[in-house]
């Protein structure tokens, strides 16, 4: 067999469920089958607007799946190994790379986007990116690991302390995801701050109940009332909008931490006003960036896999659509023009 079903970004907007190579693994590579990867947000200005770094490319970087084949017979013993994969390939020769600081590398290479990934029936991995699943950890949500762990890393960014009050802005998959790991962590609060667009019985289904709808009032004045007046100690943007950024910096506290998670829609002004919170309240700003990824126990992809296997963190109730690669479209216009509620869209092979 060489070849295999896949999802071919050809041009923008232009993508096709055809037969394309099975790829060709270097020495450290092994062949993973792809049995689930979900859409990321990103993914549908990378297909519909602003393209990848080079055509054609297959898209998705959010998968798991089982090894099939290695390229050396020093890794043959990890054929049949089931694993969710960090999509991020470091160069390994820059400072942060030194560091070991892999999700800021200068010169990576990624899986989806800069090299081909998980919307096909294989994609090719090297061994060191593999992070192995147990045996009670669905294919699905272990496609679940990767937002899982850019999640955790925001939150762990912020050093969020038993008894804090987080505040997040957009409860979209990843705001969802900080929601679970703030309330593990021990956070005495978690106000969710959304839009017409997001579902309260959703949410409230996941066992959040302080949700504000941004659509009909507003966000800065009803967390101020959650919080006595003195506002959240740490406040998310997850949804990389100004207006969201800006709402987090009023409704933050003096002293309080603010953390840009969502990748933004265009460009941010402030107020003078907004600006000047940052000055009087003396706040902290962090940006957050991907996830921390090496072999030792406490990155973050050891901890997500950990977690979903012990069931602290579930994220099988945020898959709310299930399609296949042939019919992966209607996830896609699902998404792209919000033709009815979605939170995590998979798509799942045989």
């Amino acid at each position: 067999m060489d070849t295999m079903k896949a999802r071919v970004l050809r041009a923008v907007g232009d993508l096709r469920y055809e037969d394309y190579p099975i790829p060709e693994l270097k020495e450290d590579e092994v062949l993973l089958k792809v049995r689930a990867c979900g859409i990321c947000g990103s993914d549908i200005p990378r297909i519909f607007v602003n393209g990848t770094y080079h055509f054609p490319t297959i898209p998705g970087h959010e998968f798991a799946g089982e090894v099939v084949a290695a390229a050396s017979k020093e890794n043959e013993h990890l054929v049949g190994l089931r694993a969710s994969v960090f999509p991020l390939i470091p160069c390994r020769k820059c400072t942060s790379c030194n560091k070991g600081v892999f999700e800021t590398c200068k010169s990576y290479d990624y899986l989806g986007s800069r090299s081909d990934g998980a919307f096909a029936e294989y994609v090719r991995v090297p061994v060191w990116n593999l992070v192995p699943i147990a045996d009670n950890v669905s294919f699905e949500e272990a496609a679940m690991a990767e937002p899982t762990a850019v999640a955790l890393h925001a939150l762990r960014r912020a050093n969020v302390d038993i008894g804090d009050t987080v505040v997040i802005y957009g409860p979209g998959t990843i705001g969802m995801l900080i929601a679970q790991w703030a309330r593990a962590w021990g956070a005495k609060k978690v106000l969710l701050v959304g839009t017409d667009l997001n579902n309260f019985d959703f949410i409230e289904g996941l066992g959040f109940y302080d949700y504000f709808n941004a659509s009909h009032g507003d966000p800065i004045q009803w967390v101020m009332e959650q919080t006595g007046g003195n506002g959240a100690d740490i406040a998310i943007e997850a949804v990389g909008a100004a207006v969201t950024a800006g709402n987090c910096l009023d409704s933050v506290a003096s002293g309080g931490k603010v953390i840009f998670v969502g990748n933004p829609h265009g460009d941010f002004t402030f107020t003078q006003n907004t600006y000047w919170q940052i000055l009087r309240k003396q706040l902290s700003i962090y940006g957050t960036w991907n996830s921390r990824y090496d072999n030792t126990p406490k990155s973050d992809w050891s901890i997500v896999v950990d977690a979903m296997a012990s069931g602290a963190i579930q994220v099988k109730p945020l898959i709310t659509q299930r399609f296949t690669l042939e019919n992966m479209d209607k996830g896609l216009e699902i998404m792209k023009d919000h033709t009815e509620f979605y939170s995590k869209v998979m798509v799942l092979n045989d």
